[in-house]
């Protein structure tokens, strides 16, 4: 599985999963990519270190 906000490959039994209510599942590889997604609000295209991982 890969990271929904750096699009990083996740190694099987790492990372983090979040179900929102509508039943929609995030994957983190880290607290940074959760941070920037749901505190900050910020978009990975506007990234420098989430632009090349695509």
């Amino acid at each position: 599985m890969k990271c929904s906000f750096c699009k990083k490959q996740i190694k099987s039994g790492t990372g983090k999963i979040f179900v929102r209510d509508d039943g929609r599942i995030f994957y983190f590889d880290k607290h940074k990519c959760e941070k920037h997604i749901f505190k900050l609000h910020r978009k990975p295209e506007k990234l420098k270190w989430t632009r090349d991982r695509k």
